[in-house]
């Protein structure tokens, strides 16, 4: 059973955001068009081979998972003063997912399998506000 883990998109209120943001630290970083997209932390996990066997990095927007990104590695680097961070290198595709409530957190967690919302599906609507989509898929009538 793959192992994913969960981090908070802060600051952004949309997946779009999110793509914006991304595109534009992959341009000032000056990364290869192909290249995995580079979410820095100060944390490593130790689980990695469990990651790296199909796992995926969530993203919560505004208080709900909304997204996943695959890992497809880690990398680790320093910053001007020495300080250490982790890489995760995730492929570039946003994946829409099920809207599922989380609860603020500091920087990531592991999430298992069995807690991770499905991958949104064909035909959803994405006009629907988040928290309202959220309760109508708990209620069964989305």
């Amino acid at each position: 059973m793959a192992l994913h883990l969960i981090k908070l998109a802060v600051g952004a209120a949309s997946l779009e955001e999110i793509e914006k943001f991304q595109e534009k630290r992959r341009k000032e970083r000056k990364q290869k068009p192909n290249s995995p997209h580079r979410v820095f932390t100060r944390s490593t996990p130790k689980r990695t081979e469990e990651l790296l066997d199909g796992g995926s990095l969530y993203w919560v927007i505004k208080g709900f998972v909304r997204a996943r990104q695959k890992l497809v590695g880690f990398d680790e680097t320093a910053d001007e003063q020495g300080r250490k961070y982790c890489v995760f290198l995730v492929e570039r595709k946003l994946i829409p997912t099920a809207a599922r409530a989380m609860q603020p957190f500091q920087g990531w967690r592991y999430l298992d399998q069995a807690r991770t919302p499905s991958d949104a599906r064909a035909g959803d609507s994405t006009d629907v506000p988040e928290e309202m989509a959220a309760e109508l898929r708990r209620l069964g009538l989305l």
